[in-house]
Formats: structure tokens, sequence, C-alpha cells
């Protein structure tokens, strides 16, 4: 299928308050198309051998849609918001098709194990070439676990930035979760060095793959990929601290 043919989002979204008639919805969906397409470009690289790019389309779409539904008229904001409901809604799809098969995972795992023992026995953090000649990974083997790690690094940080939105009562809150969402993610962001921080805002704001943001950065693949795990697993510590929970949050701007 293709995400710009006629097709009946509104059977396939899961039940929401439509707040547009039909006609309108399918002119915000057109128009917000384009970050659709740049959200499947970047996790094509990731999941191609799962889902091809036009079922990514449209999975995406439903995601969008459902987003439009429970955010209400788009404003500036909305384009932020929706780019977390659509990886969202693909992400959930890759997970249910098991996308990294147990077998990968558990392969990944060892890696890491003697990743963490190798720099143990260094004191200090091993080269690339110090990874492969401790494991006995070819460059091939190499480069798939660091892309697997990185995805499981930006799975890990899109479900705590998704969580929180599955349920919205009203527009108000819906408002307030999402401003408590942005406050806790610009704090993240400033706990990383530059580098760090240039990484996530081209992944998550500018759209751009992880292959891409190497080439803007002048560095690897293998590089990139560091980077991204090491930023991002900086900003998951910190919005999965109890300190740093919307609950927590919202508790300290009422004590205000």
């Amino acid at each position: 299928m293709n995400a710009t043919c006629s097709v009946d989002y509104y059977a396939a979204s899961p039940a929401g308050h439509a707040l547009f008639a039909p006609g309108a919805e399918q002119r915000w969906l057109m128009q917000y198309l384009p970050l659709v397409k740049r959200i499947v470009r970047q996790l094509s690289l990731q999941a191609n051998q799962v889902l091809d790019r036009e079922d990514m389309e449209q999975i995406g779409m439903i995601g969008l849609l459902e987003g439009l539904r429970r955010y209400g008229e788009p404003d500036e904001q909305f384009g932020r918001f929706a780019a977390l409901r659509i990886r969202g809604a693909i992400l959930d799809e890759l997970r249910r098709q098991d996308w990294r098969p147990r077998q990968v995972r558990q392969q990944a795992h060892k890696v890491r194990d003697a990743i963490r023992e190798l720099t143990r026995q260094l004191g200090h953090t091993p080269s690339d070439e110090e990874i492969k000649a401790f494991t006995g990974l070819d460059e091939k083997d190499y480069q798939a676990f660091l892309w697997a790690d990185s995805s499981e690094a930006i799975e890990s940080l899109d479900e705590l930035l998704q969580s929180g939105h599955e349920h919205f009562p009203d527009a108000a809150e819906l408002f307030e979760e999402r401003l408590l969402k942005e406050r806790l993610l610009e704090q993240a962001l400033s706990r990383l060095d530059e580098r760090e921080r240039l990484v996530l805002t081209l992944y998550y704001q500018h759209e751009l793959s992880l292959k891409e943001i190497a080439l803007v950065l002048e560095v690897s693949d293998a590089r990139v990929c560091q980077l991204s795990k090491q930023a991002i697993g900086k900003a998951c510590r910190f919005l999965g601290s109890a300190d740093a929970s919307p609950a927590a949050a919202a508790k300290r701007q009422s004590a205000l």
C-alpha cells in the first residue's frame, strides 16, 4: 500500500474523539505526511528486514491520525507530539513482530558483557579494534552489534517519552502533560555535552538517521552509534528517575 492513496484511516485508527470533519482530518494528514515519511526513512535502516517502507508509512499514518484526534487543533508544538505518536505506532508494530529476535538480543547481551570485562581489564574505554580483537567479531558483525545496541537504546528513550500519553481525560490535562514532558526533555538534554546533545537534536527534532548524523558530524558509523547510546543512556537515567517523573514534576509545580 502507498500512504498517499485513498486509505480508510478512520476505520483503522483506534477509537478516539473525532474532533474534525473527515475532510479536515484528511487535510491535516496530508500536511503532516512529510513528517511520517521522514520518520519512516529514519527507522527503515534499522527495521527494513521486518517491515517495508510502505507498510511503515501506513502504520505511521494511523499513529498520526490517533495523535491528531487526541491533541486537537494542531499548533506549532503539534509536530513534536505527532512525531512521538508516529514513532510509537511503528515501534509497537516492530515489537509485535519481534524485530530483534531473542537470539540477536542474547548475542548483543554477551558482547556488552565482554566489553564491560575488557574495560575492567584495561582500566579505560576500549577502542573498536580492541573490542573486535577481544570478542572475535569481524567488522561486519561488530557493525551489526553497534546498530542493534543503539537501536535498543533509542527504543528505550522512545518508551520513556511516550509514557503518560496513553490516556488524555481532557484537553487541559493533555496540555499540562505536554508541557511537563517538554521541560523534562530540555532538562535531560542540558545534562549532555555539546556533541551528545547535537546527536539527539538531529535525531529527534530533525529526523536524521544515524548514518546521516555520522555524515554531518564527520565521524564513523561506529562512533555515532556510540555517541547516540551514550547520550540516550544519560537522558534515560534522568527521565527515568523518580524526581524526573511527570507525577513528581507536577507535585513540585503545585507546591510552588
